[in-house]
This record gives C-alpha cells, sequence and structure tokens, in this order.
C-alpha cells in the first residue's frame, strides 16, 4: 500500500479491480502527509477521521465510476478556494474566514466522487509566482529543498508531486497554475478563464483569474476538465464551455525567434526548449519563428495601470491596515494600484487591445504556441535577496496568457542538474480540449526520449509506476502511424490506452511502406519463410475504447493476430495483400522510426 500510485487514472483502475478501497487510500494518504518533511505545503487538512467518514460514505452509496467519475479520488484546494468545513485564508492569516459552502468547483469535484484533503499555502493573496510570500512558511520543490517550489499555487503542486493527493486546484492570473508544475515535474492545465467557475474564489484580479489544475498526466487533468468546467449563472465572469478544434495530424506551432530568446543565462532550460521543438516536429508539428515583442509588451500591463488596481480592488482594504500578517512584498504591490487613475486604467486597456490585434494575426499563421514555462529557477535564499526582479523574470513567458484570453497547458519537459523544467502549449481562448491531446502525445515523447515525463512526477513515489500485475486491458501492437510521436498516436492516448511495452515481432513477419497514405502508413504482413522481427509497441486498451479503436481503422489495414518475440500473441495491425501494390519492402530497415530516419 505505501507504494501505491495515485495517478488518478491509476487509482480508479485499482478501485475497478477490487485491489484496493478509498479507506485504505485515505489511511495512506494521512501517513504520507505525516512522514513528509515539507510542512509547509498544507495550511489547513480536513481531520483524518472526516475523510474516513467520506470515504465509507462513498462505499455506501455503492455508486459505480460512471456515477461518480473522480470515485475516491483524494484532493487538495489551494487556500483562496472555498471549501465548507475549513476556513479560507487567502495566506494571511488576519484575513481568515469560515465559508458557508463549497466554491463551486469544490462542489462540482464532491459531486463527482473526489474527497478533500486539505488547504494548501500560497503566495499570499495570489500574488506572486515564487512560493515564498506566506506566514505559513516556504514550501521548496520536490526535487531539492534549497529551490523554490513556484507560485502562487505552491503548496498545490508540491502536494502533488510528492505523491499526498492525486490532483490539486490552483489559481492562475499571471502564471500560478504553470510555474509550480514546473518546478515540479507535473501537468498544470490552465483554463480558458470562465470555462470553470470562480465563484467563491477570493480575487486576485477578478477579469483574469481562472481556477488551474496540478496532476500527473494531460489524461488525468482532462477528467479533472470534464468535471469542473460548466456554465454557471451565478458567476458574472461564467462562459459556455466550447470546444474549438486546435489542429489536425498537421500542424504549425509558434517558436521563439531568435531575437526573443531569453533564459537568464539558464542554458539547461534552453537545451531542453530545443528538444521540445524536435518532438513536436515528430509529432507531426511545423515550427513558426515569431517576434514574442507583442506578447511580452502586453505581459508587462499586468503589474501597471488597471490590473495592479484591480488587486487593490480585491484585497487592497484589508492590506491597508497594515497588520503583521501582510507580506511586505504583497502589501507594496497592491498598494501601488491605489494610485491608478480612470484615465490609466483607459489609456491600459488601449494598449492591451493594441497587442491583442497583432497577436491575432500571429494566430493567422500558427495554431498554437510552444514556449518555455519559465526561462529558469531560482534558489529560496535568491529570491529573498531579490523578490520582485526575480519574480517578474518567472513570468516572462506566462503573464500574457488570461490578459489576451488564452487557454494554456504546462508539460513537464526533462531534468537539468536534477531540477525539472517545462514547456507550455498554449491557444486561444476554447482549445483546451486540443492543448490537452497534444500536450499528451508531447508528453509522451519526453518520456520516450528521456524518461523524465511520464515516470518522474515525484520524488518518494513515482506517479506513473504500474503494479506488473494489473490486469492491462486489450494489448494492440502498433507498427507505424500510431507509434508514440507519430502522427496517430493520439488515436490511442485520447482514448486513455497505455504504453505496455517496446519490442519487437517474432521472426516471421515484413514491413511494408504502402502507397498514397496520409499519413503515411507501414504494412505488416506474416510470411511462411524469408521474414524478419520487425520493432513494435504493444498499447493496452479498455474493452470499450478497443471497439471504438478498431472500428475507425481504415483498409487495407485490419486488426488481425501479430505474435511477438517473447511467443506471446497479441492483437495488432496487419495488412491485407492487396493493399502491397506499389508498395516498398522496407523489412531491412527492422521497424517504421528507422525507415523514417533514413529511408525515406
Amino acid at each position: 500500500m505505501a507504494d501505491l500510485d495515485f495517478q488518478i487514472h491509476e487509482l480508479l483502475d485499482a478501485y475497478a479491480q477490487g485491489s484496493v478501497d478509498p479507506e485504505a487510500v485515505i489511511e495512506t494518504i494521512y501517513d504520507r502527509i505525516e512522514a513528509c518533511s515539507d510542512k509547509a505545503i498544507w495550511i489547513s487538512l480536513v481531520p483524518r477521521a472526516d475523510a474516513l467518514a467520506a470515504a465509507r460514505a462513498l462505499a455506501e452509496k455503492e455508486a459505480t465510476q460512471s456515477d461518480l467519475p473522480l470515485y475516491g479520488i483524494p484532493f487538495a484546494v489551494k487556500d483562496n478556494i472555498d471549501c465548507q468545513e475549513l476556513p479560507t485564508t487567502a495566506g494571511c492569516p488576519s484575513f481568515a474566514y469560515l465559508p458557508q459552502e463549497d466554491a463551486m468547483v469544490v462542489e462540482r469535484l464532491r459531486a463527482a466522487g473526489a474527497i478533500l484533503i486539505g488547504k494548501t499555502n500560497l503566495d499570499q493573496f495570489a500574488t506572486g509566482l515564487v512560493g515564498t510570500r506566506s506566514p505559513y512558511g516556504v514550501p521548496h520543490s520536490a526535487f531539492h529543498e534549497d529551490y523554490i517550489s513556484g507560485g502562487s499555487s505552491s503548496g498545490s503542486a508540491v502536494a502533488v508531486a510528492r505523491g499526498l493527493v492525486s490532483f490539486a486546484l490552483g489559481t492562475d492570473t499571471a502564471g500560478s497554475g504553470r510555474v509550480p508544475a514546473a518546478f515540479n515535474n507535473l501537468v498544470g492545465y490552465k483554463p480558458t478563464c470562465g470555462l470553470g467557475s470562480t465563484r467563491g474564489v477570493v480575487p486576485a484580479c477578478r477579469t483574469l483569474d481562472c481556477v488551474s489544475v496540478f496532476t500527473a498526466s494531460c489524461a488525468d487533468a482532462s477528467l479533472v476538465k470534464r468535471v469542473v468546467e460548466g456554465f454557471d449563472g451565478d458567476d458574472p465572469f461564467s462562459r459556455y464551455p466550447i470546444d474549438r478544434p486546435l489542429a489536425g495530424a498537421a500542424f504549425h506551432f509558434g517558436v521563439l525567434d531568435e531575437q526573443s530568446r531569453d533564459f537568464k543565462g539558464d542554458a539547461g532550460v534552453e537545451a531542453l526548449y530545443d528538444a521540445a521543438i524536435e518532438n513536436m516536429r515528430d509529432l507531426g508539428g511545423v515550427p513558426v519563428a515569431i517576434d514574442y515583442t507583442p506578447f511580452r509588451k502586453a505581459a508587462e500591463l499586468l503589474y501597471v495601470g488597471p490590473w495592479v488596481a484591480e488587486r487593490y480592488a480585491a484585497v487592497g482594504a484589508h492590506i491597508e491596515h497594515g497588520d503583521e500578517d501582510v507580506d511586505p512584498t504583497v502589501a507594496k504591490i497592491v498598494l501601488e494600484g491605489k494610485s491608478v487613475s480612470a484615465v490609466d486604467a483607459f489609456t491600459g486597456q488601449y494598449a492591451l487591445a493594441g497587442y491583442r490585434r497583432v497577436i491575432d494575426e500571429v494566430w493567422n499563421r500558427v495554431d498554437l504556441l510552444l514556449l518555455p514555462t519559465t526561462p529558469t529557477t531560482y534558489r529560496i535564499d535568491e529570491i529573498a535577496n531579490d523578490p520582485v526582479t526575480l519574480n517578474a523574470n518567472l513570468g516572462l513567458y506566462t503573464n500574457f496568457v488570461n490578459l489576451t484570453d488564452c487557454a494554456a497547458v504546462a508539460i513537464p519537459a526533462g531534468f537539468r542538474d536534477g531540477l525539472p523544467a517545462g514547456v507550455t502549449l498554449i491557444g486561444p481562448a476554447f482549445t483546451d480540449k486540443g492543448l490537452l491531446s497534444l500536450g499528451d502525445r508531447l508528453h509522451r515523447a519526453f518520456d520516450r526520449t528521456d524518461g523524465a515525463g511520464l515516470k518522474a512526477g515525484a520524488t518518494e513515489h513515482p506517479l506513473s509506476s504500474v503494479p506488473a500485475d494489473r490486469k492491462q486491458g486489450i494489448e494492440l501492437a502498433v507498427v507505424g502511424a500510431h507509434l508514440s510521436g507519430q502522427p496517430l498516436n493520439w488515436q490511442l492516448t485520447e482514448r486513455g490506452a497505455k504504453l505496455v511495452a517496446s519490442t519487437q515481432t517474432g521472426a516471421g513477419y515484413r514491413l511494408f511502406a504502402l502507397a498514397d497514405t496520409e499519413p503515411p502508413k507501414p504494412g505488416l504482413v506474416r510470411q511462411s519463410e524469408g521474414g524478419s522481427a520487425i520493432d513494435v509497441e504493444v498499447w493496452a486498451l479498455s474493452d470499450e475504447a478497443f471497439g471504438q479503436f478498431t472500428a475507425a481503422v481504415p483498409a487495407p489495414l485490419a486488426i488481425g493476430n501479430v505474435e511477438l518475440c517473447d511467443g506471446r500473441w497479441v492483437k495488432g495491425f496487419v495488412c491485407e495483400p492487396w493493399g502491397l501494390k506499389d508498395a516498398r519492402d522496407i523489412t531491412e530497415f527492422g521497424g517504421w522510426r528507422a525507415f523514417l530516419k533514413i529511408g525515406l
């Protein structure tokens, strides 16, 4: 039980198979919290007995996962989001109040079967990207105690990264749901503003705020998204969900041009960014160099004019009392908003409108942006010596996103010097679903290339460990365009398929590059003699997903039986003999990827 994986989909599988129950999970959760050395993660906890009672109540309902899509899933909430049984502090003890009801997003999660564990630490009043501006202590990176966790959703990110909960809610105004994801090797989903209700959230900038999600994978984030999104008539900033298509198998993605690159001297993060660009190429993307200037100038507006005044409107009255609980850096930032005039506010709005018009032209050339989540990271002591400048550096590639009405998904991009870094996929409003789908493919591509993605979401409790004896589902051998990183892999991942193994067929096969297919595809044919072993991946799908997937397989391809090199037989892609007309025999390459590298 101590090694139990709390990744949402893995935990749901374990529940379905009866190998674990919610009460046992909750007991493990609290044992881990007690043993965790980072005591600054939490501001308040639901008592263990109450969380266990919530778990027992689930069992008594005799509900299924179709009824409760987050059945027994433990989660944490940033402490500027209301939970009825716990005080909301926003990181300031003198501001604390006991809410009368849950925030709408929390209400929806509990109705879906999720179990609240506690409220997490944050940069006070969600003002900061560092995670050090709190009287409740300073959480540190899950990977090195000397380094910052990122903020403002500091405790939420670290709680997931340390394997203490399956997911956590944050908020995001300027990058607070993305920067901590990068520093803790997590997925950070920042939805289109208004897609999820902010009713019951202490505002930072009400016109820009949204509730974000920290998870181990994009698949997990997608599940939480489906639960929490929806129009809320009592939230004046709520919007009806729209699914705006992002891109097809071939897409164009914006990258920083040479003049726009700024990594604050961190060559390691820059190298990981370059690796991400290459992985996106492998996924079918075409990079397009963009001038980042209009995005940077839009970002700079966040801490001038109307948006600083908006922070003052939210919490300025409390900060002006000047009690000892108020962080001095936060106070300085917020109180500057008091001097903003109506003229300043309109001037800022006009400037933003001008930058957005230029940015709209960029969207005419690219489907999405691929940017570094942050240019670098810092030690806790470095932030203490220069809290404002270094904080601003961290927002270089995040601050513009909400101002320009974009959605974003932060993805782990690998490690340098033992510390994680990330990249972010950014698209226009309501491209959330497409970003998460592409983000999942990119995450898996990183995992394939350097092992840094899915396998290393936490230090003490790896977030993707799967017990060897767990039933995987129906196994499917793929040989070409459905391989990891190839243009049709998304057809597997969007159905929740899991990569089981990278292996080879038995020795009796030949591989052909089929003629006139888009995207290019191979055909696998079993031979009575003269065959060879061919590289394949084995993916596992649920019964339902397997049926959906196979129903869409186009001729001349088909799903048949394929022998693996260990003697096992699994379902897999094969080719009808008539489809080999004008095809090229590429068996000598040993697999599709090798052919693509040197054979085309």
